[in-house]
């Protein structure tokens, strides 16, 4: 007796990144919790990747936290986004819920602004699928 197995939650929130990948330049992108666990990844990036991605991710967003908290003397700002900028790219990370951050690799020619808007209306959708209430069998049933 086989049965299909249930979708994980990696696999229930991964849709938030396909309009993300569909824009020009962007490369890659992750969901990742505070503690650095991988909740969704790109299909081109090898599972290792994701979870060092996600790994630095908690670090780079904590961190910069810690850079504005030492500037400003907040206890603990919120960060709106993280940009790390280099030769290959950029690395744009937002919080996307409680204890939850998306994070994209883009080229280097793509459209940055462009990018951290669709990363906004993702992080909205993903915020209204999360707290929809779960169907119930009978509603399915119903239909």
């Amino acid at each position: 007796m086989s049965s299909t197995p249930s979708p994980t939650a990696t696999d229930e929130i991964s849709w938030v990144l396909t309009p993300l990948l569909e824009l020009p330049g962007v490369l890659h992108a992750v969901i990742a919790t505070g503690d650095g666990l991988v909740e969704g990844a790109s299909g081109g990036l090898e599972r290792a990747s994701a979870e060092r991605v996600a790994a630095m991710t908690a670090t780079v967003h904590a961190a910069a936290r810690a850079f504005t908290a030492a500037f400003t003397a907040a206890e603990r700002p919120r960060l709106a986004q993280t940009v790390v900028e280099s030769d290959l790219g950029y690395a744009v990370v937002v919080p996307a819920g409680e204890n939850t951050s998306l994070a994209v690799f883009t080229s280097p020619d793509a459209q940055l602004g462009n990018v951290a808007y669709q990363m906004q209306l993702q992080v909205a959708a993903l915020g209204r699928a999360l707290a929809s209430p779960a169907r119930r069998q009978d509603d399915d049933d119903r239909s």
